[in-house]
């Protein structure tokens, strides 16, 4: 959600012409994020999030927009693509990509109490369920076909270390993938990226889940385990808060309970988590994009949090 596309008013305005969400009155660039260009506009219709997309392409957004689009008629709290008069929901600016959806109410919870913990382990079951009848199919972008890509280009930037590690843990991954009990785990669309700033609380109430840019079809269980990496740990360690982690767990669980295989794998898909986004945080550092506004997330925060799951199996073996 960094600015790597600028817009101005008019050019925006010109695009609003064919909706009926009324005329613009204020106009922001959104500078968290490193993935599209985003801008909260505001009209005298109301308030809504235009986005412009910088990596995806039209033959893949359809997934995204229609996938927000089917959550939102399940009631799940999600942002929905607004059409405009000719009904569509995918537009052009500046030669790429472009879709306006609605903005949601409140605020994203940066230091989460088992509370907020609990919503959102209810809302991602809730949210896996409802996706069972959602025909559209498309992979996991960052999924292991990207991270192996990614990795080879990183490996000979890493000192040793970081290096070994990097491929050991691609090879597990990749291992694990091919194995029969991987899968039968179940699957279907899942957001792929449910981290704490991409959730909004008002007056401590989960109010909305955004930003589907990275949702693909894959384990249900991997996306559990993204949540869980994030919510659930202190961020200067990367080590689990009990309470944290039990609430989400025992919130998602009461909605969609756990089989048995996703109970065996759940290790397994905690340390996926951790490289998926270990990979995506040096790749954001060692093989950058220029953008207005971004701040690339520190790599070395995901590489302690797949320590500390390695840690965690290797405990459990042992034990």
């Amino acid at each position: 959600m960094a600015v790597f596309t600028p817009l101005d008013a008019d050019e925006v305005s010109g695009l609003l012409a064919g909706f009926d969400l009324g005329r613009l009155t204020d106009l922001q660039g959104i500078a968290s994020g490193i993935e599209n260009t985003n801008y909260f506009v505001t009209t005298t219709g109301g308030r809504f999030v235009l986005t412009v997309f910088e990596r995806l392409d039209a033959t893949q957004l359809p997934f995204y927009l229609q996938l927000m689009h089917h959550l939102a008629g399940h009631d799940i709290p999600v942002p929905d693509p607004m059409a405009d008069r000719d009904g569509r929901v995918l537009h052009t600016l500046k030669g790429k990509p472009a879709a306006i959806v609605t903005r949601l109410r409140g605020h994203s919870e940066l230091t989460p109490s088992t509370a907020h913990c609990a919503q959102i382990g209810d809302c991602m079951a809730r949210m896996h369920l409802a996706t069972r009848d959602f025909p559209l199919r498309q992979p996991n972008l960052r999924g292991l076909a990207w991270q192996r890509d990614t990795i080879a280009r990183l490996l000979p930037l890493l000192d040793p270390a970081r290096r070994s590690l990097l491929q050991a843990e691609l090879d597990h991954q990749c291992a694990l993938a091919d194995s029969p009990g991987w899968s039968a785990l179940p699957r279907g669309a899942v957001h792929a990226d449910l981290f704490r700033d991409n959730a909004l609380f008002d007056d401590e109430r989960l109010s909305g889940v955004f930003d589907w840019y990275f949702a693909g079809v894959d384990t249900w269980i991997f996306d559990l385990t993204v949540a869980l990496n994030d919510w659930c740990i202190d961020l200067n360690s990367g080590a689990f808060d009990t309470e944290r982690h039990d609430a989400l767990l025992s919130a998602y669980t009461a909605v969609r309970g756990l089989q048995d295989v996703e109970h065996r794998h759940l290790g397994d898909a905690l340390r996926a988590a951790a490289l998926r986004f270990w990979t995506s945080r040096l790749a954001d550092v060692m093989l950058p994009r220029s953008a207005q506004l971004l701040t690339p997330h520190d790599p070395a925060h995901f590489e302690r949090v797949l320590r500390l799951r390695l840690q965690d199996a290797n405990a459990t073996a042992a034990a």
